[in-house]
């Protein structure tokens, strides 16, 4: 990308995020709404610098990555939110949102950059002080993890006991949710957050769940939740009502858990020593496209999202995959497996942007993207990659 020196004043790219997020959120595709938005500028330097931006857009750049080279934009105005704190969070800020989107909902927001090796040791520590009551504890992410204390007195004198380690040794607040498996005890750890300890005794489990709305349920997302509320299922007194046979037809493979969860079961155990198998995100769109660019900036969102996971999860993967869901429903895959381990969001962004590239739509409207990164060395300890030199072959 041909770099630009002209910088914009803090009043124009505020001007440039409203503008930009009335237009998306008006219906427009990225591609109209940015052709827009340069047939409207003005001003001759301001002008070419969206010229810059589409154009290295087109190109195969994340807008994030454009802004970020164009030196015209600071740097943490260049990508997605990874984390909002409770503050910003009733503004409608969120995790996987645009920063320019996260700015405009609110203008006084500030943007702090990820330290993820203070993050790491921090969580090391955090770990330490898990194995010393216990040695079953599940890592999720860097600061998240189930932990079996069954063999203990109490669990919740444990959480409560833990969170005033942690405070003293970290100076963090922790919240703790304890019940009797890993989908009510997840479920209970969200309930009082920040600095929360939430118990879901034995005797409760029957009507707590009954009460909860399906959308708090462990792996049941909007998408999926959104489904339901559709089947008329609102609570988890509405999803008992359903037989496994009914809702493994509805929703594959899931519908098993979704009966055991209604009736508060999950006999999934604590596993110290799971190996994370892939990480991935996607996103439905709320209309259909066949709009490249825009499926271009789509992908860039969920691939700084699953950049973030890989980073908060130490994972290493070598295989990506790309996944489209057409209108019609049928659903394809396109993957490629590198020699190494995807070692950097660059890495990422490129070979995600080639498999996007090499697929032909044939006149179909695509509703999902998704992004995975899989095929972790420490899956297949012993497996060897086999590399063939085809060119002195004879």
């Amino acid at each position: 990308m041909k770099t630009t020196t002209h910088k914009l004043s803090d009043a124009r790219r505020e001007m440039f995020y409203a503008e930009l997020h009335a237009l998306l959120g008006a219906g427009l595709d990225f591609s109209a709404a940015f052709r827009l938005l340069i047939e409207g500028e003005e001003d001759r330097r301001a002008k070419a610098l969206f010229e810059e931006l589409y154009d290295a857009v087109v190109r195969g750049l994340s807008l994030a990555d454009a802004m970020r080279r164009s030196g015209a934009f600071r740097p943490l105005e260049c990508g997605v939110v990874a984390t909002a704190s409770y503050e910003a969070r009733p503004y409608g800020v969120r995790s996987a949102l645009p920063s320019v989107t996260a700015r405009r909902l609110c203008p006084d927001l500030i943007f702090v950059p990820a330290r993820f090796d203070l993050y790491k040791t921090v969580s090391q520590q955090i770990r330490d002080i898990f194995r010393e009551y216990t040695e079953l504890v599940e890592p999720l992410s860097l600061d998240e993890a189930f932990l079996d204390v069954t063999h203990l007195r109490s669990a919740t004198l444990v959480a409560r006991e833990i969170k005033t380690r942690i405070r003293e040794a970290t100076g963090l607040t922790a919240s703790a949710g304890v019940s009797v498996n890993k989908m009510l005890a997840k479920i209970a750890s969200d309930y009082r957050k920040p600095d929360g300890l939430f118990t879901i005794a034995p005797s409760e489990v029957e009507a707590f769940v009954a009460a909860l709305p399906v959308e708090r349920f462990f792996g049941i997302g909007a998408v999926t939740a959104e489904r339901m509320h559709r089947m008329g299922i609102h609570t988890g007194a509405d999803l008992r009502q359903w037989d496994e046979a009914a809702l493994v037809q509805r929703f594959g493979k899931a519908g098993h858990a979704y009966y055991g969860y209604a009736r508060g079961i999950d006999e999934r155990e604590v596993e110290p020593h799971r190996v994370r198998k892939s990480v991935g995100a996607e996103t439905t769109f709320a209309e259909d496209t066949g709009d490249r660019m825009r499926l271009s900036m789509e992908l860039a969102a969920v691939r700084e999202e699953v950049w973030g996971r890989i980073l908060r999860h130490e994972f290493r993967g070598k295989t990506v995959v790309l996944k489209l869901k057409y209108d019609d429903f049928r659903q394809i895959t396109r993957s490629k497996t590198l020699f190494a381990t995807v070692d950097s969001a660059e890495t990422l962004r490129r070979v995600s942007e080639e498999l996007l590239a090499g697929v032909d739509f044939h006149g179909r409207r695509v509703r999902l993207i998704g992004l995975t990164v899989g095929n972790t060395p420490e899956a297949c300890a012993d497996c060897v990659q086999l590399r063939f030199d085809f060119d002195n072959m004879k």
